[in-house]
């Protein structure tokens, strides 16, 4: 990773599957919680570089998941999170600040929910809080996601298509912004993980219980999670913060790097 001492894939054995992950730096625990069927390659090496300046950050792949297994268990948000806890036990962090990314933004509600005091600050990014309330993607949008088929470049143009909005792919090339991922899922286990993800009731009313400080983020062009998600989320936690990135897609870690990394240190500087 670039910016980044190569580290090796580390093993958690936790309720009855195997967690793979990785560490970099030191300082205070940043855990980043994934999104749907993607792994812990898929995080931008410039931004965890910088993160890991500041901060022990913990990226892993959930349950079924690139170098992750998975069991007969049904797959859930709920266990996804408690999957997430125990990683926590294991890497010997008691409380950390946790950033959730697209259904990784799902599982961070159902953690601080279920264990708010494992929480010291928490970032939703591109998420929603699901449910009736939420806003949801075009099916067409949501055919490409869920497509697995192909090369792996015909997977990642694919993802290329939903990931940017039109005009900035027409003016970009994303494999020059795109890290180069390595890991595999899959169509079996990401079936599972979409059935946990739409069939997931949602966090509703029980977000006016988080009491940690929480930074929402959104890019305004965003087709996978539509950016009024966002704005329900800030609206039903209370004293969260919203920050809107004009023109960012579903991808916007990758498309807006320095805006997103400066977002994030200055709410976790705080």
């Amino acid at each position: 990773m670039e910016g980044l001492p190569v580290q090796d894939v580390r093993n958690a054995e936790v309720n009855g599957v195997t967690l793979a992950y990785r560490e970099f730096g030191s300082g205070y625990p940043l855990l980043l919680i994934n999104g749907f069927a993607s792994t812990m390659d898929t995080w931008n090496p410039p931004l965890l570089a910088l993160l890991a300046r500041h901060f022990h950050v913990i990226v892993f792949d959930n349950r079924g998941t690139g170098y992750s297994t998975a069991s007969d268990e049904p797959f859930s948000i709920p266990l996804f999170a408690k999957d997430t806890t125990a990683l926590m036990d294991t890497c010997g962090i008691g409380r950390a600040c946790v950033l959730g990314l697209s259904m990784g933004a799902s599982i961070a509600q159902e953690l601080v929910l279920a264990c708010p005091g494992r929480v010291e600050k928490l970032i939703l990014v591109a998420g929603t809080g699901g449910g009736d309330a939420a806003v949801r993607m075009e099916p067409g949008v949501w055919n490409r996601l869920s497509d697995r088929s192909g090369e792996l470049s015909e997977l990642a143009n694919r993802m290329f298509s939903v990931l940017f909005p039109e005009d900035w792919l027409a003016t970009h090339d994303p494999w020059k912004y795109c890290p180069e991922v390595h890991e595999t899922t899959s169509a079996d286990n990401a079936a599972r993980q979409a059935t946990a993800f739409f069939d997931w009731p949602g966090s509703g009313e029980r977000l006016t219980g988080i009491r940690c400080p929480v930074l929402v983020i959104t890019g305004t062009d965003d087709v996978v999670i539509p950016p009024e998600n966002a704005g329900i989320l800030a609206e039903r936690i209370r004293g969260a913060r919203l920050v809107r990135f004009p023109g960012a897609g579903h991808g916007l870690q990758y498309q807006c790097p320095v805006e997103f990394v400066r977002t994030l240190l200055a709410f976790l500087g705080e």
